[in-house]
């Protein structure tokens, strides 16, 4: 395994992505925007690296349903669509609360998440 990605809520979005392409050399994807929630995400990718997500949804802006603004949750990439229902239903199997998925999201992503040993969102994508 490997981490696929990791994400963040911001506060401003464009200032967030600009400095990580400015800084650190991160190519920006195009602005994912869900109108009926308000969510809104660039992915940055970088050279040989796992691609960080940037994230804002304007009601966050303290913790507000497990949302907050900092870490949001980390991915790990499977290599197959069965890999992550197979891992997905493990770690139900051992106590782990299955938090969403596996599903296919609105972005097009198959991916599962949950809440890891302190309650942190993991998410196990394809």
């Amino acid at each position: 395994m490997k981490i696929g990605h990791m994400a963040m809520y911001v506060h401003d979005l464009e200032t967030c992505a600009e400095f990580f392409e400015t800084y650190f050399g991160g190519k920006r994807s195009h602005l994912y925007h869900n109108g009926k929630t308000g969510f809104s995400s660039y992915f940055l990718s970088f050279e040989d690296s796992p691609r960080l997500e940037v994230m804002n949804r304007p009601d966050v802006t303290t913790a507000i349903d497990g949302a907050y603004c900092g870490y949001a949750h980390l991915a790990f990439q499977a290599s197959s669509r069965e890999e992550v229902d197979a891992l997905t239903r493990r770690l139900q199997m051992d106590g782990y609360t299955v938090m969403s998925g596996p599903r296919v999201t609105g972005d097009g992503c198959y991916e599962s998440c949950v809440a890891g040993p302190e309650g942190y969102p993991i998410e196990i994508t394809e």
